[in-house]
């Protein structure tokens, strides 16, 4: 089934608020390197393994053993805390990692409070100053708004401790590398990196290929203060960072920089007192604890899907580096030449045997073949397209935020608006973008199907684009998927994630539509053929469509339209809360379908808010809220001169 076509439409915004002689392992070629691990075997040779791929067998053309005899280091002092400074001189290549043990330190600051950096910065130095060995090797690396390496694999304790203690408060917001242009500054992919779970993976998949070309083992070790989810999560970035990571041969270790968080009702003296009737039926603690596991989500499966494990409820965050130290052992370093030369993305299966004995071995189960576009016909081209739809191995190199709406246009029926953005920084001047979509319910059904192609005349220059869609859906739970290519390089971008309809016929719920939040109206004409559908798009009146934000980021200088639908007379207001304080609150008006608030954003301060339509019914005396978050960006300061 077809989307709505009226909605396939393009429209360009005005910007609101990513050892040489390891040179035969170079990620780059053929060669497939695989870790095969074995507990009690340290005299097996070459050719004691056979090695499978897809069931053909390939011939063994690296083979070595890293043997790995820890005997720990006298402890030492911490260093006072004293800022590290950066060396002009360029760094010596790798050395040779054998029979040592690849340790990563990993601070992501994007989202960590001050007191969670400290806890992280002295659980690092608790590990490097008592308990490190002599066969550890520890790299660090830091992400704020972008990956930074802050000192490579080393073994010398003293650059080690210096570079930790050298860090200072991270903010999470920054937009220093946006170029103002007066009070209308256009923030670009910026906008891409606020309330984006995406840019925490994508920092993590950038490190597993920084780290591809090393083949041995490495262990991550993940000090974040869990990972906040935005309501509409991509799980196709997620599947991407742990496809990279374990082609890498990499674990992630998460350690959950928040510790060992206080379940009593009241909670602990940096949160105010709850009010209300929910602190004593249980209800605030409920929502605390559930939130608290939600953010875990996403490092327990960074874990589970790498072979690493998570420490979270933890007060002592060195058990996490102990325990990434722990699990790397001695191993075999097996590496081929893969037999199939084929470019074409697929997932190829890996099986090792071993003559000498029967033993279980521990691999890396298989890997995904690279993929040429340039090499590719047309027919090649839109096969690749519709392969990387359906195939596991999802590309995340075109940054795009989605987009999900629901609007009930009948009984049990509802028209679902599918927007798409992508920052036109990323797009080469006067290209062609395929689309490629699909909707599937809890069964794998495909229910919906999308497929276009759009030809950009112009140059975009600071502006982005936005794509949309839509989908006529019933009442239930799907998995939306959507591929984005931008053909003069082969760039592309997936994005998947999990639709859930209400059924708003029989909800306990004042019937609402989902809450969307804009700035903008642009003229919107659809084609002949297609005017009759216009009227079901409820975006679109008198002509003017509303453009919804998607990322929702804006400046101080914007006005917020806030727009729903409501499906029964009803007394609507809207509310605006930065974290559990109201700072908004607009006047109630009466409401019968349509209805839209203007708030004037110089009203109030940069920083995360919510957005919340109040909605009363008060002839089925029922009553609903819904809900959007959004960020109001801090102004650029201009440098001086």
């Amino acid at each position: 089934m077809r989307p709505f076509t009226l909605l396939l439409a393009v429209s360009l915004l005005a910007q609101e608020p990513r050892d040489p002689g390891l040179a035969t392992f170079s990620s780059s070629s053929s060669l497939v390197i695989v870790n095969v691990s074995l507990k009690g075997r340290e005299d097996l040779k070459k050719s004691d393994f056979n090695i499978f791929e897809d069931g053909k067998p390939q011939e063994i053309s690296v083979f070595e053993f890293q043997k790995l005899v820890s005997r720990p280091l006298p402890a030492v002092p911490i260093p006072p805390p004293a800022p590290l400074v950066p060396s002009d001189e360029p760094p010596p290549p790798r050395p040779s990692f054998k029979d040592r043990r690849l340790l990563v330190l990993f601070f992501d600051f994007s989202s960590m409070p001050s007191a969670d950096q400290i806890r992280t910065q002295e659980a690092a130095a608790k590990f490097l100053s008592t308990q490190l060995t002599t066969v550890d090797a520890v790299a660090i690396y830091i992400f704020a708004n972008k990956l930074k390496k802050v000192l490579d694999f080393t073994d010398d304790r003293n650059a080690l401790l210096a570079a930790v203690q050298s860090f200072g408060a991270v903010d999470s917001i920054d937009t220093t590398d946006v170029d103002p242009d007066d009070d209308s500054f256009q923030l670009d992919e910026t906008e891409f990196a606020v309330f984006n779970t995406d840019r925490k993976l994508a920092a993590l998949e950038d490190l597993a290929k920084e780290l591809a070309e090393i083949p041995e083992k490495k262990a991550v070790v993940y000090f974040a203060s869990g990972v906040p989810k935005t309501g509409l999560e991509n799980q196709s970035q997620l599947a991407a960072t742990t496809n990279a990571a374990v082609r890498a041969s990499l674990r992630f270790y998460p350690v959950d920089a928040r510790g060992l968080v206080a379940s009593a009702p009241a909670g602990d003296a940096s949160v105010a007192s709850p009010r209300g009737t929910g602190v004593f039926s249980g209800q605030s603690q409920r929502q605390k604890r559930d939130k608290n596991a939600d953010s875990q989500e996403t490092l327990f499966t960074l874990a589970n899907d790498t072979g690493g494990k998570a420490l979270l409820d933890s007060n002592d965050l060195s058990l996490g580096i102990r325990q990434a130290q722990k699990d790397v052992e001695s191993y075999y370093i097996l590496g081929y030449y893969s037999s199939n030369e084929a470019k074409d993305g697929r997932f190829r299966k890996i099986k090792v045997e071993t003559t000498a004995l029967k033993a279980k071995l521990e691999y890396r189960p298989g890997y995904y073949a690279d993929k040429v576009w340039a090499k590719l016909n047309d027919a090649e081209r839109e096969k690749q397209l519709v392969d990387a739809l359906q195939l596991g191995n999802p590309v995340t190199d075109l940054p795009m935020a989605v987009q999900l709406l629901y609007f009930r246009t009948a009984a049990n029926r509802y028209f679902v608006p599918l927007a798409v953005k992508i920052p036109g920084s990323s797009l080469a001047p006067q290209t062609e973008l395929d689309f490629i979509g699909s909707v599937k319910d809890l069964k794998g059904r495909t229910v919906s199907a999308l497929r276009d192609t759009l030809k950009l005349k112009a140059e975009l220059g600071g502006r982005s684009l936005l794509y949309d869609a839509g989908f006529s859906l019933g009442p239930g739970e799907y998995r939306v998927k959507v591929l984005a290519r931008e053909n003069s390089k082969g760039s592309m971008g997936t994005f998947e994630t999990r639709l859930v309809i209400p059924n708003l016929d029989s909800g306990p719920a004042a019937p609402v539509s989902s809450l969307v939040l804009a700035t903008q109206r642009t003229p919107f004409v659809a084609p002949k053929k297609e005017r009759k559908l216009q009227d079901l798009h409820p975006l679109v009146a008198d002509g003017q469509k509303l453009l919804p934000s998607v990322t929702n980021a804006f400046r101080r200088s914007q006005t917020l339209r806030a727009f729903a639908e409501v499906y029964s007379p009803s007394t609507t207001s809207l509310a605006i809360y930065r974290g559990n304080r109201k700072v908004f609150e607009s006047a109630p008006k009466q409401s019968q379908k349509a209805v839209e608030f203007a708030l004037p954003l110089a009203r109030l301060l940069p920083g995360e808010y919510t957005a919340q339509l109040n909605v009363i019914a008060p002839t089925t005396q029922k009553f609903a809220f819904a809900r959007e978050r959004f960020i109001i960006l801090p102004p650029v300061v201009k440098p001086t001169p």
